[in-house]
C-alpha cells in the first residue's frame, strides 16, 4: 500500500468572469442570486414624524429624541482568505481514493477540494449595527425624562494551582507536537516530585507519602483501595496541613450589551396630532415585530418554516437639530419591549372621536454589539462630540 501523501497549497486559477449583456451593463452570474423580488413594505404611517406637530422643521429648538427604523441585515462573521487547490507531494491514499503526486484532490461530487494559502487566512467580523443601509422612517420626540446609560463589562473569579498550571504545561508541550499529553503530563510530574542532584524534591515541605499521593491523584489513578479519588487538596490537607494555592485573581472573561428604557407621554390637541400619536404607536409596535417568511403564499396565517427578524433603530439625541454635543450616543439597536398606557390621566378619559386625553409609551431598546475600546477613536481632545458611547 502507498503511504499517505504530503500536501501543498497550489493558488486557484484565476477564470474569466462570465456574464450576460444587459442594459449594457455586464452582470456575473453567481448561484444565489436569483432571487425573488421582494414584495413592496406596507407602510401604513408617514415616512416623517415627530410629537408635537405644532413644531416645524425651522423651530427646531430645544433636545429631542430622533428614532430612525431600517431593515435589519445579518451581521457577518467568517473565515476568508486567498483560496488554494491541495496538490499531493507523493502518491498515497486518502480514505479510499487514490491520490498521485501533482493531481487534484476531489469531494465525492468530483469537485476539487480547495483550503487557504498560508498565511492569508484572516477573520471577517462586521456588526450588524454596521450593515444598515435602508430607512424606513423616521420619528422625532421630545426628550424623555430620566435618561441615563450603564456600561459594563464582566470579570469574574479565576484559580489556577500549581498542578492545573502544570497540566496547562503538559498541554502546551503536546500542542506544540514535541509529546503525547500523557509523556508530557509525566515529564512535568517528574520535575516537580523529581530529585535533583542533592537528592532534593521542589516540594522538601511534604512528606515523600503526601507526594506520592498527590501524584497518585494527579495521575489519575485509584488512590485508596476501594477506588476511590482523593484531591490533591485533601491529601496534602490531611497529611500536612497545607493546601495548594489557588492563585485567585480577577480576570475579565466577556463583555454586555447595554439597554435603553425610555418613557414618552402624549397629550393631543387637535385631531391631527391625535393622528399623529396613532401613527407613532402604531409604526413602533409593526417594526418591532417579527416577519413571516411566506411570501410565496406557504402557511399565510403563522408562517413558513421560517421568520425573518424586526427592524432595528438608530437613536440620536439632538440639540437645536444637529447631534448633542454632551449625552452619550447609541449603537444600532432592537426595540425588544413596548408598552402603551391608554389612561395616563389616572382614568379613563378620551376626546370626542375616542382619542385618550393623555397616554404614556415606554420603550426598551437594546444594542445589537457591544461597545469597544476602538469605538472611541473617532473622539478627539476639545471636539464637540459628547460623552460617547
Amino acid at each position: 500500500m502507498l503511504g499517505g501523501p504530503g500536501w501543498l497549497s497550489v493558488p486557484k486559477p484565476k477564470k474569466k468572469t462570465l456574464g450576460v449583456q444587459e442594459n449594457n451593463t455586464t452582470k456575473k452570474e453567481t448561484p444565489g442570486n436569483k432571487k425573488t423580488a421582494n414584495k413592496k413594505r406596507h407602510t401604513p404611517h408617514p415616512i416623517s414624524m415627530g410629537y408635537p406637530i405644532a413644531r416645524s422643521q425651522n423651530e427646531r429648538t430645544g433636545d429631542t429624541l430622533l428614532i430612525k427604523c431600517f431593515n435589519y441585515e445579518a451581521g457577518k462573521l467568517a473565515l476568508t482568505g486567498e483560496l488554494a487547490n491541495l496538490e499531493p507531494t507523493k502518491n498515497g491514499f486518502v480514505g479510499d481514493q487514490k491520490v498521485e503526486k501533482g493531481g487534484r484532490l476531489t469531494d465525492k461530487n468530483n469537485r476539487v477540494v480547495q483550503t487557504f494559502m498560508p498565511g492569508t487566512g484572516k477573520i471577517v467580523n462586521e456588526g450588524a449595527d454596521k450593515r444598515l443601509e435602508k430607512m424606513n422612517y423616521y420619528i422625532e420626540l421630545p426628550i424623555p425624562q430620566d435618561i441615563n446609560d450603564s456600561n459594563t463589562v464582566t470579570w469574574g473569579d479565576d484559580r489556577m494551582n500549581i498542578f492545573q498550571l502544570g497540566g496547562l504545561t503538559a498541554a502546551n508541550m503536546a500542542l506544540g507536537g514535541e509529546l503525547d499529553f500523557n509523556a508530557a503530563r509525566d515529564f512535568v510530574i517528574d520535575g516537580l516530585f523529581g530529585k535533583n542532584s542533592k537528592g532534593e524534591t521542589g516540594f522538601s515541605g511534604i512528606d515523600p507519602a503526601t507526594q506520592n499521593a498527590v501524584k497518585a491523584a494527579i495521575s489519575g489513578k485509584a488512590i485508596s483501595m476501594t477506588g476511590q479519588q482523593i484531591s490533591p487538596n485533601a491529601a496534602i490537607g490531611r497529611s500536612a496541613g497545607m493546601i495548594l494555592n489557588s492563585n485567585l485573581e480577577l480576570l475579565f472573561s466577556g463583555v454586555n450589551l447595554r439597554s435603553f428604557p425610555f418613557s414618552v407621554n402624549f397629550s393631543p390637541r387637535s385631531p391631527d396630532e391625535s393622528r399623529m400619536v396613532k401613527h407613532i404607536i402604531r409604526a413602533l409596535k409593526s417594526s418591532m415585530a417579527a416577519k413571516k417568511n411566506s411570501s410565496t403564499g406557504e402557511a399565510p396565517d403563522n408562517g413558513g418554516i421560517f421568520l425573518r427578524a424586526p427592524d432595528v433603530f438608530k437613536l440620536e439625541y439632538l440639540h437645536n437639530g444637529t447631534a448633542h454635543p454632551f449625552l452619550n450616543s447609541f449603537k444600532a439597536c432592537a426595540l425588544t419591549g413596548m408598552t402603551v398606557n391608554y389612561t395616563n390621566s389616572g382614568t379613563y378619559a378620551t376626546y370626542g372621536e375616542g382619542t385618550p386625553v393623555s397616554l404614556k409609551m415606554n420603550l426598551t431598546f437594546k444594542e445589537l454589539n457591544p461597545i469597544y475600546f476602538e469605538d472611541y477613536e473617532e473622539f478627539e481632545n476639545n471636539d464637540s462630540k459628547g460623552v460617547g458611547f
